[in-house]
């Protein structure tokens, strides 16, 4: 019996249910017109039907910023923001992928090693998610795709496209060529493996592990190969707040070193004390010595290492907080990270231009609009965008005033996503 086509199943409603849960009640009739054209633009570029759906979700920081590649605590959350696209496997051994409004891409699955000039590319992270699945022992041997795909994170947002782009394609390779096998935080595992490796970006588990998981996940990293992943069931529509991440429009260009200084710099503390990561240095140790690690490390260093170790049991007990029901608490364990970030890890901001300080201007605005609520850099900082817990009854005041100062469509309103990377049908 030929399978029904999924232009039918959504006519008739079939997937309604699973729109619902992925961006909510409220936005199934966009939902619907958005899978629609998907479905559409697949059948122009490719001349046949899609044979499945898939989504993965961007991902917003909510505690632990800069703990994850220290082997700390993260708190995290999939959006509704999402990579949505239609799938067909092929055996031509060629992955084709076209992005809505972008050329035609294609990458020859025969080759999974890092190619030269290929660094910071998307066809460098499906080669590396496909390379990573292999050493799992996925079979890709004359496997191919043809993909049609559309996305509501913005690039360089914070939101983290490119973990979003990772988890998707694990999710689409594992489903259709390795029978599911892979869990989600494996996927995430795989994900990490192709932007270090492949694409050319140091960056932690956190980013992945939120969009593969779903939901709200308190993450324990110390061990990295086999970190402790954990559901923080708390319902964030019935606390009276909205989540807000304001793109300040500032630019991530040149900003490597910066973000790579962190962990250098961290990874220096703990070099004093013998070990890799600041995890594994005792605190009572680490502030004995601060008077030492002034004078080989520098103060920075020294800030930033305060930071962590202040910020690894701050992601905890925000957790806890939620866990709890205890929201006006968790509001001001925000405020705190917020503010050691912007003093001790000093990612607001870059030296090399002192006259972009679009983080620190916008984190201004936001204290200025709100009086209570929560607001605090987001992500790896320097640029991008910042947090915002906002009241529902300042939300429109806050959004206003945000895009009178950035511009329209600065401001993002956001709900958690129960789900991470998902086959939809």
């Amino acid at each position: 019996m030929e399978k029904e086509s999924l232009e039918l199943q959504l006519a008739q409603g079939r997937l309604d249910e699973t729109l619902k849960r992925l961006y909510g009640p409220d936005a199934l009739s966009d939902s619907q017109h958005r899978v629609e054209r998907v479905l559409s633009g697949f059948r122009e570029s490719f001349g046949g039907p899609a044979e499945s759906l898939f989504s993965a979700p961007g991902r917003t920081e909510i505690g632990g910023n800069h703990t994850d590649h220290q082997h700390g605590h993260v708190l995290a959350g999939a959006v509704d923001m999402d990579i949505l696209c239609a799938v067909t496997a092929n055996r031509s051994g060629i992955v084709r992928l076209q992005s809505e409004g972008y050329p035609l891409m294609e990458v020859d699955l025969a080759r999974l090693t890092p190619q030269a000039g290929e660094e910071n590319t998307s066809p460098a992270l499906i080669r590396g998610v496909a390379a990573g699945l292999v050493q799992r022992g996925c079979d890709l041997s004359g496997a191919g795709l043809d993909i049609y795909m559309t996305s509501t994170v913005p690039g360089g947002s914070g939101l983290s496209s490119s973990a979003a782009f990772e988890v998707l394609m694990g999710t689409i390779f594992n489903e259709l060529y390795f029978d599911g096998k892979c869990s989600a935080v494996e996927i995430a595992q795989i994900g990490q493996y192709a932007e270090n490796v492949f694409f050319g970006k140091p960056c932690g588990l956190m980013d992945q592990a939120a969009s593969s998981v779903g939901g709200v996940v308190a993450i324990d990293f110390a061990d990295p190969s086999d970190p402790v992943v954990e559901r923080v069931e708390y319902d964030f529509s019935r606390s009276g707040y909205a989540l807000c991440i304001v793109d300040t429009r500032s630019s991530h260009g040149d900003l490597t070193d910066d973000y790579a200084a962190i962990p250098r710099e961290m990874g220096a503390v703990a070099a004093h004390f013998g070990k890799t990561v600041l995890r594994d240095v005792p605190l009572g140790e680490f502030r004995a010595a601060i008077p030492a690690l002034r004078q080989t490390c520098g103060d920075r260093a020294v800030l930033r290492a305060l930071h962590f170790f202040e910020e690894d049991r701050r992601a905890a007990k925000e957790a806890q907080a939620l866990k709890a029901g205890d929201f006006g608490f968790f509001l001001a364990l925000v405020e705190q990270s917020g503010l050691s970030s912007a003093l001790h890890l000093q990612n607001t901001w870059s030296v090399q231009d002192p006259r972009q300080q679009a983080i620190p201007l916008a984190l201004a605005e936001a204290e200025r609009l709100l009086d209570k609520g929560a607001v605090r850099v987001h992500g790896g900082g320097f640029a991008g965008t910042i947090q915002a817990w906002v009241p529902n009854e300042e939300l429109a005041g806050f959004k206003a005033g945000m895009e009178t100062l950035l511009g329209e469509g600065s401001c993002h309103i956001l709900r958690i996503r129960p789900v991470g990377g998902v086959r939809l049908a």
